[in-house]
């Protein structure tokens, strides 16, 4: 029957579709075990507070455990099992990301909407390569990333509303690796494919490694990658002076300027590198500049930190983890690119497939399998689009805000402990602390220092109700990473936390005042 927009909807007589069930998709069973499922998820949120954060287990302990054979035929009531495997053996071998302790690394968000996104789109299943393959998908898709771009105070060019446009990926590694790519292929087309080898990249030393990776992979040759110093001084941030002189000695030398991923909030401490002096120094070298901003984007959806973005209308491409820290859940990269054309052009098929469908010729549609490396994806719209709608922007500000709240609140008991100092300015949720160099009080040897704040970081993780928190080394200090953004951690966790901390100081007697 033919309903509304034109849309035809088969109705299939019910005592003919149970007669054709094979069981691998029968309503009912999967009603029964989807409960079995949300009850052992609604349990472990209820007891996460039970397990260490991070677990006391060895390498190889799990093949200990089961079976070095999967079976030929499933035991009676299989699902059930299993199950009860997840529950004994596999969840207290995990460490726990969403437990409220989880401190060590940027958060990987999860929420009800979130949870429920991924179910969703694991039941309906399905592969949004081409707009013909799901346009629905591929329409939600390109609604979405426009949705959450406004939200995000980025520019029009970004967004398909403005000629530009963006999608939805696994990770950030993919944003860079592909935006790479594109400007690898534009850059070759206009002084000849013969010169890869002379083309050089450039980012800061505090870049995420991914961006090294990713440059490999696009046939970047490995000493061209300029990993551009830092420091203490301005706060690990990229410098302009100093990448402007390093791309000038690259153009004396006869070599190529292609690429410069500029970060904002580093992952070691959240530093955030000058986006509009940056863009000066590169557009004089038709230089790609991409903003890797995987965790801190997040915090654009509120106003107040949208300062750290000046500039960012003359950037060729943007990323962020919406799964970081805005409740989407693994995995969510939004990625977004002033001209779609160019990514198309180094991804997409060099001959017309099977793929496409007469509906969409005469109609400028988006096939997003020519934006990525990827043929099969996965539906990640759905996700995202639920999430917007059930919290909305106001729900996300809430959140963001009130881990940076209690971010503030552990910096300030840091501060008031007179044997602690804060390493960096603190911007978001991440504080980067460690306990004073003994050169604060007429040393001069940065190593004592050092081996103290690792001893700390031990003791720290060893406590069983402790946090679990990580470490980074910049300018030559081991420092504590300190990052809020759990979806369950309340203020007496980051109080309890930095009682801990003191408390193993003294028990394990870590500090001058006990040389």
């Amino acid at each position: 029957i033919t309903g509304q927009n034109g849309i035809v909807q088969v109705v299939v007589d019910t005592a003919e579709k149970k007669t054709k069930s094979t069981g691998l998709l029968d309503a009912d069973e999967f009603r029964r075990q989807s409960h079995q499922v949300v009850d052992l998820i609604s349990e472990y949120y209820d007891r996460m507070g039970d397990y260490p954060v991070h677990p006391s287990v060895t390498p190889g302990f799990l093949r200990n455990l089961l079976p070095p054979d999967a079976p030929f035929r499933p035991e009676p009531d299989a699902f059930s099992s299993a199950l009860k495997d997840v529950r004994d053996i596999i969840l207290p071998g995990l460490t726990h990301w969403q437990s409220a302790r989880h401190m060590a690394h940027f958060p990987a968000s999860s929420s009800t909407i979130g949870a429920l996104g991924e179910a969703l789109t694991a039941g309906i299943n399905v592969v949004p390569f081409t707009w013909a393959a799901s346009p629905a998908a591929t329409e939600l898709e390109m609604l979405v990333v426009d949705w959450l771009g406004k939200a995000l105070h980025l520019p029009d060019s970004l967004l398909f509303a403005g000629g530009g446009g963006g999608t939805l990926l696994g990770t950030s590694c993919e944003a860079i690796l592909c935006t790479l790519v594109a400007a690898r292929d534009r850059k070759l087309a206009e002084i000849g494919g013969n010169r890869i080898c002379d083309l050089v990249v450039y980012c800061s030393d505090q870049t995420h490694f991914a961006f090294r990776k990713a440059a490999r992979i696009a046939g970047i040759l490995r000493d061209h990658c300029r990993a551009i110093p830092t420091c203490h001084h301005n706060m690990f941030a990229l410098s302009p002076t100093e990448l402007e002189a390093a791309m000038q000695a690259d153009v004396d030398a006869g070599l190529v300027p292609l690429f410069l991923c500029a970060t904002l909030g580093t992952t070691q401490t959240t530093a955030v590198d000058p986006i509009g002096q940056l863009c000066a120094v590169t557009a004089p070298h038709g230089v790609w500049v991409h903003v890797d901003a995987a965790y801190a984007g997040n915090a654009l959806v509120c106003p107040e930190f949208t300062e750290v973005i000046d500039g960012v209308e003359a950037v060729d491409s943007f990323s962020m983890n919406a799964h970081k820290w805005l409740l989407a859940n693994n995995d969510c990269c939004a990625m977004w690119v002033k001209k779609p054309s160019a990514l198309v052009a180094a991804l997409g098929p060099e001959q017309d497939l099977i793929l496409k469908d007469a509906a969409s010729e005469g109609h400028n549609v988006v096939d997003y399998m020519d934006w990525t490396m990827t043929l099969t994806r996965r539906f990640r719209a759905l996700k995202m689009w639920l999430v917007l709608r059930c919290y909305g922007i106001q729900g996300l500000r809430d959140h963001i805000r009130n881990h940076v709240r209690m971010a503030e609140a552990f910096e300030k008991m840091v501060k008031a402990d007179e044997r602690f100092e804060v390493v960096t300015d603190r911007k978001f949720a991440l504080v980067c602390f460690r306990l004073r160099s003994q050169d604060k009080f007429g040393g001069a040897d940065k190593q004592p220092a050092n081996r103290l704040n690792r001893r700390l970081l031990e003791e720290v993780n060893a406590a069983t109700s402790g946090p679990y928190m990580s470490s980074a080394t910049v300018g030559g200090m081991f420092i504590l990473r300190c990052a809020i953004g759990s979806t369950l951690t309340e203020d007496h966790h980051v109080s309890d936390a930095w009682k801990v901390v003191q408390d193993q100081v003294l028990r394990s007697r870590i500090s001058w005042w006990h040389d």
